[in-house]
């Protein structure tokens, strides 16, 4: 009996201490975020970049524990410490680690947004989204709330299979961020005369470390998404690393060498494999790749240009909205058999699970900042936006010659 309880022990603490190195390797993909965001940006706006980024961690953080943890998934802290520390308090840090997930979608709009949002108002948002919006989708998908799955499987033979977020972290990231984008409208000055103007990045060294950071810390979010050492495969990890590669080398050709483009290929690739990457050969994971890579460069340079009020800073819709999606259907291809996959996946719950994740989010988006732009605004001040939201909001500079 004795050794039973010690290895059951072992076992829990293992497990324990897995997802713990998973939720702080996600957790360092925030500043992967951020350094992407700085150096996108230009110099006025570089401060804010970094501000936003863990101001809304920290909001995020507090709105999930009270309210977006028990929507998804029924559980609450609220009990007595001892309570939580059962199993080794295994339960606290898989809130931990899905925490890390829930505010990493606030951290995607805020590339959107960038440069011309005001402070309070956006994170009073954020907090409403991972509070209500996000959970909401996460406990139908993760949690089989509502009864959606059920009927997935009991209609085409398998529920949507989305294994680290392709389109519950990404695709909803990125269309809540759309949503932000079209309210808030482009940045002034951005388009003259029906056309484009260039906004060149700030520092393409820090825009190449945030792309790294959130590369490296991409395989804690689909490895240690197995949440057990027990259910953990290597398969996730190569799958991840050939959809980075594919992403990062279409990138580099469709993009004509363009380090924005190159840097952010390898995310693109990394966003469509999550859903899947517990089931593609790598094979497979390296075509979702691609494919993810040639949607970003040329979804970007298209919105662009073409839709003056849809002015994504770091292209966060194409990037983690469509190549979401884009996971979550591949996974439905590529996860079958007859293609070297696993199998077990049926492709039209795959396209349902896709689109409601998309009316979800976009729904979802549109009501929050749609709420807060009646209350309080969304938007700087013509002045404070061609000062910049550096000195406008936090009054100092990201250079002391600012």
């Amino acid at each position: 009996m004795d050794i039973t309880s010690a290895v059951q022990t072992l076992t829990e603490s293992a497990n324990t201490l897995f997802i713990l190195i998973g939720a702080i390797m996600v957790l360092a993909m925030h500043a992967g975020f951020a350094f992407l965001e700085v150096g996108t940006v230009r110099h006025k706006n570089q401060v804010n970049a970094l501000v936003k980024i863990i101001t809304d961690f920290g909001v995020s953080a507090i709105a999930y524990f009270f309210v977006g943890y028990y929507i998804a998934y029924g559980g609450h802290f609220l009990s007595g410490a001892e309570t939580l520390t059962t199993s080794q308090g295994y339960e606290l840090v898989k809130f931990f680690f899905l925490l890390t997930f829930a505010a990493a979608i606030p951290a995607i709009v805020s590339g959107g947004i960038a440069e011309r949002a005001r402070f309070y108002p956006m994170l009073i948002a954020s907090a409403l989204i991972v509070a209500l919006v996000y959970p909401f989708f996460e406990g139908m998908i993760w949690n089989g709330n509502y009864g959606f799955q059920a009927w997935l499987e009991a209609q085409f033979g398998a529920s949507f299979h989305d294994f680290a977020g392709s389109v519950v972290v990404h695709g909803v990231g990125g269309w809540i961020a759309l949503a932000a984008v079209l309210l808030l409208g482009a940045r002034k000055g951005r388009y003259r005369n029906g056309k484009v103007v260039a906004f060149a990045p700030s520092s393409i060294p820090f825009l190449a470390l945030g792309a790294w950071i959130l590369t490296v810390g991409w395989f804690g979010f689909n490895v240690m998404s197995a949440q057990t050492l027990d259910g953990i495969s290597g398969l996730v990890a190569v799958n991840s690393l050939m959809a980075m590669v594919g992403g990062l080398l279409v990138a580099m050709l469709a993009g004509r060498k363009d380090p924005g483009f190159i840097h952010n290929g390898p995310l693109a690739g990394l966003v469509a494999v999550c859903a899947g990457s517990d089931l593609m050969h790598p094979v497979g994971a390296l075509i979702a790749g691609g494919i993810a890579g040639a949607i970003f460069v040329y979804l970007f340079e298209w919105a662009q240009n073409k839709i003056e009020r849809l002015d994504d800073v770091l292209g966060v819709w194409p990037l983690h909205g469509v190549c979401g999606i884009w996971g979550g259907i591949a996974a439905g291809i590529f996860g079958q058999s007859a293609l070297g996959g696993l199998g077990g996946v049926s492709l039209m719950s795959q396209l349902i699970g896709s689109t409601a994740g998309v009316v979800v989010a976009f729904v979802g988006g549109l009501v929050v900042y749609s709420i807060v732009k009646a209350i309080s605004g969304l938007r700087l001040s013509e002045e404070e936006e061609f000062n910049g939201a550096d000195v406008s909001i936090h009054r100092i500079g990201a250079t002391s010659m600012e």
